[in-house]
């Protein structure tokens, strides 16, 4: 193709500053706040799905990590967390500090100049420490710190990540309190009013010991996503738990699998009702690639055709499943042949491109050269809209792919 439209990615991640709470929480609250630490790493772990590890003391020895310290948690940086620009042999589970990544991992310049290498325009971007829906701060005790911990993230996000400083090119991503829905809803109203098109949301809540969208428990939330236009986006592993099969399974098991708790969460939301009572409501799972979507779609419309009466179903969901899904949600993926293969089944306007810029699994900087290959077969007109013009025209961004609320005011709010 001579020419390749530019990149809107979907799903790439920022890299917390080690400032974020302490320059933005409430004077009070800064000493129990987030705050980063240097100390060695005495244990690092991540099997059967889980992911641990242990703070070592100025005693012991190994090498410097930097560690996000709120409350009881220890978090590490890790490789893992910002692995672009290193061979593979160097992507492994191990700690590492703010000066052993790439800077355009936490740097607004640094980032768009590596944007450019990589042939994007545009990047919703998903968090680290608060991991990928806020679950940080959902299991937190001291629930007013882990509030204004949120909206300190959402200011952030929209007025330093996102701000003049990005020219439009960083599209604002915001989290929301997970443990109180009426208060989720004020926090998407009020970043709604900033300008923040999508709002981070676990693909399976009840992991996190919350309720499912079976129950009515979220509609304040999702009645806020679908009055102001807020597109509900579930990242991968935004349940806490990655998909595997045992304790004692590598994780490669369950990388193979990442996109699982993708094809659960979809079944939820298909055969719950929620679309049936939310109408203009939007979703969209990232990093979950697509080649699976068709399967699921026509099981889940037998299973409705056939078994509704006796499967809890009939009166709430009233329209074949895959109508559902053409109306509301949306598949994003970085590397599927097989599922470009298969638009017919998923749709066109179904889908979305992603980086996933600066994770292991990252295509950056080959991007466009992935999608090149594995888009040949399409239309110059699909392809545009798969790269660019659906995620345009879901998040509410400019023709030329930018965050239209970059241009607003700053000032704190």
């Amino acid at each position: 193709m001579a020419s390749f439209p530019w990149i809107v990615s979907v799903d790439d991640h920022t890299v917390e500053p080690p400032h974020l709470w302490q320059d933005r929480l409430p004077a009070r609250l800064r000493a129990e706040g987030p705050r980063v630490v240097r100390a060695p790493c005495r244990e690092m772990a991540f099997s059967g799905g889980r992911f641990t590890a242990v703070m070592g003391g100025p005693g012991d020895g190994g090498p410097p990590v930097d560690w996000w310290v709120y409350e009881d948690l220890r978090r590490p940086l890790t490789r893992l967390d910002t692995a672009v620009g290193c061979s593979r042999d160097e992507v492994a589970l191990k700690g590492i500090t703010f000066e052993d990544m790439r800077p355009g991992s936490f740097s607004v310049p640094e980032r768009l100049a590596d944007m450019d290498l990589n042939h994007v325009r545009s990047a919703l971007c998903f968090p680290t420490f608060p991991r990928f829906c806020g679950q940080t701060f959902a299991e937190a005790r001291d629930k007013e710190l882990a509030l204004a911990c949120v909206r300190a993230y959402n200011d952030w996000m929209t007025e330093e990540w996102c701000g003049p400083g990005a020219g439009g090119r960083l599209i604002p991503l915001a989290i929301v309190p997970l443990w109180d829905a009426e208060l989720a809803a004020a926090e998407v109203r009020r970043t709604s009013a900033r300008g923040v098109p999508a709002v981070c949301f676990s693909e399976i809540p009840p992991y996190l010991g919350l309720p499912s969208v079976h129950t009515d428990a979220w509609d304040p939330f999702l009645r806020a996503c679908e009055e102001t236009g807020t597109v509900v986006a579930m990242h991968i592993g935004s349940s806490s738990r990655m998909p595997s099969t045992s304790a004692d399974a590598p994780p490669a098991v369950g990388s193979a699998l990442t996109f699982a708790n993708c094809c659960f969460s979809l079944a939820d939301w298909l055969l719950s009702g929620v679309f049936e009572r939310f109408p203009r409501l939007r979703v969209m799972y990232a990093e979950g690639q697509i080649g699976w979507i068709p399967y699921l779609l026509e099981r889940a419309d037998t299973v409705w055709q056939e078994n509704r009466g006796w499967g809890g179903v009939a009166d709430r969901v009233r329209r074949p499943p895959s109508e559902l899904f053409a109306g509301h949600v949306h598949g994003c993926f970085f590397d599927d042949a097989f599922g470009l293969r298969s638009l017919d089944a998923i749709g066109v306007g179904n889908v979305l491109y992603e980086t996933d810029y600066p994770h292991s699994d990252s295509t950056w900087p080959r991007s466009r050269e992935v999608a090149e290959r594995q888009m040949a077969h399409l239309a110059p007109e699909v392809t545009e809209r798969i790269v660019r013009g659906n995620a345009i025209a879901l998040l509410g961004l400019t023709e030329d792919g930018l965050w239209p609320g970059a241009a607003r005011p700053a000032g704190r709010r």
